[in-house]
């Protein structure tokens, strides 16, 4: 990931503003560091500053078409740059850098290139004939890009982090409307290939954050299947390198390590304890820039283990996200009542990631320097798998379907198995509770030991908007409001009661679960085989890690309560 700054309708062009906007750009250089560039013409200014991953010898920006008069800062990865600079024949390249393509499209077909681009990316264009300027960002939003205004009114600012910026503003990309494609388990199994393979495009070290659950478990699978294929094993040889972190004995870590054994990997595993994850809160907040509880919770293992990653000289991973917004994998799905609201609730999470999942890979992996890859948020693959007919998606116990059955079904091949069974039927575990059940437990444990019940109690007068209900996200609003006590800041953050990473569906789904409002997929009573309620109850524990029969025997079990 790089860091972006553009800023256009300066009405004071002298060297002292230069140096303001040469500060400004600085604070982004964790996300970029290895280099920096700065170009101006007349009152605009886009700075970049570089995470070199394709082309680190040449392709330094700002970047530019053959004569110069557009310029682009652009932040993110465009894979089908290839593909679409073999169809610009008459235009020269000054560089290999995969985003110099954007220049040149512009230049060929003005700003309806944008649909052409296949990537992630966020990205300020400017022509210099006219002062025009594009800003854009991929349809789901993997990369950040915040607007706003100099405080003085003078002056547009857009960048990939939220300092010094007045206001946000994001753009959406999903119908909310289904094509009821019937489900081709090789359509789907090939589409997904295919998005990880695409995101094996690289110069440099990487490798793939492996927690062990099914998500990042297909990415490795996939990866190592195809890697010896792809240009980087080359530069950088055919085994590839897996990542993990958890609380010693944590169920991530022993699921990773049993992954990363079965499919050869060299697996790197790291542990952290309660303490060293508390320590971390406001550097990971300052970087994350939310004060949302589920984020915060995810972000601080990801903050640590890419810390780690980095230090290994590795600048790339590919992760897991998006998968349980596609397919409907959060534990709260179990209660949707119809597919046409299974759907639609698939729609709002995918069109919310930027606000969550999204941001938390983005943000915790850039803070040291380290680009995260989502296959799952693929362009064509989402096309695909957000067309088949949503009964296929839903949970139906009675059918032997459980959450993203259509995936793990898609991925369930006998002759050539990809995971090991056990692997491919796992439960739902949520980041910040596959690390170690008691890193949650700890944070609430230190947030009440910071925030009194009076301190809550007057919460509304002290925080009007957003209001926090619980001592531990109260703890985080205090950190946050440190650092950012704007307005403009405060309000890019969502809220709402949530439910093992719910929106306000889950509690209108089941009106029982109102009575335990918690991101936490334990709080899914009922539904995760450790949930809250019942974390006593040894037999139902053990089957979260069991057998895919033991696991349908224990939803058999619960729709018959229901």
């Amino acid at each position: 990931m790089c860091g972006i700054l553009a800023v256009f309708g300066c009405t004071d062009n002298s060297q002292a503003k230069r140096a303001r906007i040469v500060e400004l750009s600085r604070r982004l250089r964790h996300r970029g560091p290895d280099w920096s560039g700065l170009h101006c013409h007349e009152d605009c200014y886009l700075a970049h500053q570089r995470l070199a991953i394709v082309d680190p010898a040449s392709g330094d920006q700002p970047l530019y078409n053959q004569d110069k008069t557009v310029v682009v800062t652009v932040n993110g990865e465009i894979y089908n740059h290839k593909e679409l600079r073999a169809q610009l024949k008459s235009h020269t390249f000054r560089t290999g850098s995969d985003c110099e393509v954007i220049a040149h499209l512009y230049e060929e077909h003005g700003e309806n290139f944008v649909g052409m681009l296949d990537g992630m990316f966020s990205f300020v264009l400017l022509d210099t004939r006219d002062k025009s300027f594009i800003a854009a960002r991929d349809a789901i939003g993997i990369t950040p890009l915040y607007i706003g205004w100099g405080l003085d009114g003078s002056g547009i600012y857009i960048r990939a982090n939220k300092e010094g910026l007045d206001d946000g503003t994001t753009q959406h990309g999903i119908r909310n409307k289904y094509l009821q494609s019937p489900y081709d388990p090789l359509v789907l199994r090939g589409a997904f290939e295919k998005a990880v393979i695409k995101r094996l495009m690289t110069d440099v070290p990487f490798g793939v954050l492996l927690s062990g659950g099914l998500d990042s478990s297909l990415v490795a699978a996939v990866a190592s299947r195809h890697l010896a294929d792809a240009e980087a094993a080359c530069q950088w040889g055919s085994q590839l390198h897996t990542f993990c972190i958890g609380l010693k004995g944590s169920p991530d870590t022993k699921a990773a390590r049993e992954v990363a054994d079965y499919l050869g990997t060299r697996h790197h595993e790291f542990h952290f304890t309660i303490q060293e994850g508390i320590d971390a809160l406001e550097e990971v907040i300052y970087h994350i820039e939310t004060f949302d509880v589920t984020t915060i919770r995810a972000s601080t293992p990801m903050f640590l283990m890419s810390r780690k990653i980095k230090s290994l000289g590795v600048k790339m991973v590919i992760s897991g996200e998006g998968s349980d917004e596609i397919f409907g994998g959060y534990l709260y799905f179990h209660k949707a009542p119809n597919k046409e609201e299974f759907h639609q609730e698939t729609c709002q999470k995918i069109k919310a990631l930027h606000l969550y999942d999204c941001l938390r890979a983005n943000k915790s992996t850039s803070a040291w320097g380290v680009e995260a890859r989502v296959p799952f948020l693929d362009k064509e693959f989402i096309n695909i798998a957000m067309s088949i007919d949503p009964e296929w998606k839903m949970i139906r116990p009675d059918l032997g379907r459980i959450e993203k059955w259509i995936l793990r079904n898609a991925f369930d091949d006998e002759k050539n198995p990809y995971l090991p069974k056990h692997i491919l039927y796992r439960q739902k575990e949520q980041f910040s509770d596959g690390v170690g059940y008691s890193w949650i437990d700890g944070l609430k444990d230190h947030a009440n030991k910071q925030v009194t019940d009076s301190m809550l109690m007057n919460a509304s007068f002290v925080y009007p908007e957003n209001t926090p209900t619980t001592k531990e996200a109260y703890y985080y609003r205090t950190i946050f409001e440190k650092f950012f006590p704007k307005n403009a800041a405060r309000s890019t953050v969502p809220g709402g009661p949530s439910v093992a990473c719910s929106t306000a569906k889950a509690v209108e789904w089941d009106a029982s679960w109102s009575k335990n409002l918690d991101p936490s997929g334990r709080a899914a009573l009922g539904v995760h085989a450790a949930a809250y309620e019942e974390t006593g109850n040894t037999e139902a524990a053990n089957l979260m890690n069991g057998s895919p029969q033991k696991r349908l025997e224990m939803l058999e079990k619960t729709a018959a309560v229901a």
